[in-house]
């Protein structure tokens, strides 16, 4: 079996398909690989690791991806490149919310199974093969850095020869894998740390990494879907929730928001009210900037000022740390792959728990 392995082209993406490690892996158990020129080396894995590693070296995109029976992406495929994927191949990439309708239609053309990423179940299973959970832990870390070089002031208390500094003090709404990584981060840095999740269950999680609640009922606003994900809340639900964190946040410094619903927009928990509500010179960091922000005002890419408060709406933070991030997104392929070859065939069957919700139709 050929697994190819091509150069990243998207704007802001630094990240590639499989690192030399698990290249190593694949050939060792059978699995001819082919590696795009340079393919990683804007992660920090160079051409003469992935020759080391058992890879073939391939010029460009046309010539990675020919005769290869699986293709290894980060991002997805233009129509262009769809055009050049082998008939009856397998494409394993993200596709949305980024997948172009004419890329899909020129994959169905020619009859690729496309396997998407963000599609894994959330099962006791597939837990190694989730690049979501994977790439959010860096894009929750990432984010309160960047909120701390935002600010006007330092995160942790520091006793100095000009007096007593005060902590900083940081809430991070939403507790799955990014906002729990911005807490303990946060927290390790010497912010005061107070957290917000819709679903119950998180409440336990957030004070065992050594952050406050804010004060809400629960009880009364918990919105929980399948899979532990959470789900959109009613409109009473969403009133008292906005309300509850527009009080909260006036006496924040540092606001990291991760809220998001599989499939829809993020809900907007933070209103230009509670923003002008906010000390000038708070910082509100918006991961769900990408699905139209967690905040009233956010722009993806752009860092705003909205009544004195800096608003940061960062697009793809995992491929601000290309080379960990990679590492992480190549093993959750890697252990995929381990699932679903079978002495040396791909295996794609609609019926697995893992492989059909993935494939794309």
């Amino acid at each position: 079996m050929l697994i190819s392995v091509p150069k990243e082209r998207a704007d802001r993406e630094t990240r590639v398909g499989l690192v030399p490690e698990s290249v190593s892996k694949l050939v060792k158990q059978g699995s001819s690989v082919s590696v795009e020129r340079d393919a990683g080396l804007a992660a920090g894995f160079t051409t003469a690791q992935y020759e080391k590693a058992g890879a073939t070296i391939a010029a460009d995109f046309a010539s990675t991806v020919a005769g290869a029976d699986v293709v290894c992406k980060v991002q997805p495929v233009t129509a262009a490149e769809a055009a050049l994927v082998a008939n009856g191949a397998a494409l394993i990439s993200y596709w949305m919310p980024f997948g172009a309708p004419d890329a899909l239609a020129a994959l169905q053309a020619r009859k690729v199974r496309l396997l998407a990423l963000e599609r894994v179940p959330r099962i006791t299973r597939a837990q190694s093969m989730d690049v979501l959970s994977s790439q959010a832990t860096i894009s929750g870390y990432k984010a309160v850095l960047l909120g701390a070089g935002a600010l006007p002031k330092l995160l942790p208390m520091l006793s100095t020869a000009a007096g007593t500094l005060a902590p900083a003090k940081v809430f991070v709404i939403g507790a799955g894998v990014a906002g729990l990584q911005a807490i303990a981060t946060a927290r390790r840095l010497g912010g005061l740390v107070s957290g917000f999740d819709v679903r119950p269950a998180a409440a336990e999680q957030i004070k065992s990494l050594g952050a406050t609640l804010m004060p809400l009922d629960l009880s009364a606003v918990a919105a929980e879907g399948e899979g532990g994900y959470a789900k959109a809340q009613t409109a009473e639900q969403q009133v008292d929730t906005q309300a509850a964190i527009t009080k909260h946040v006036a006496d924040m410094d540092l606001v990291i928001t991760t809220a998001a619903i599989p499939g829809k927009k993020a809900p907007v928990l933070i209103t230009d009210g509670a923003i002008k509500a906010m000390r000038p010179g708070s910082v509100i960091v918006d991961l769900a900037a990408e699905t139209g922000g967690n905040a009233e005002g956010t722009k993806a890419g752009e860092s705003v000022v909205v009544h004195g408060v800096t608003l940061i709406g960062p697009i793809n933070l995992p491929a601000t740390a290309a080379f960990h991030a990679s590492q992480m997104f190549s093993r959750n392929i890697l252990t995929f792959l381990n699932h679903a070859i079978k002495e040396n065939v791909l295996t794609l069957d609609e019926a697995d728990e893992i492989t059909g919700p993935m494939l794309v139709k």
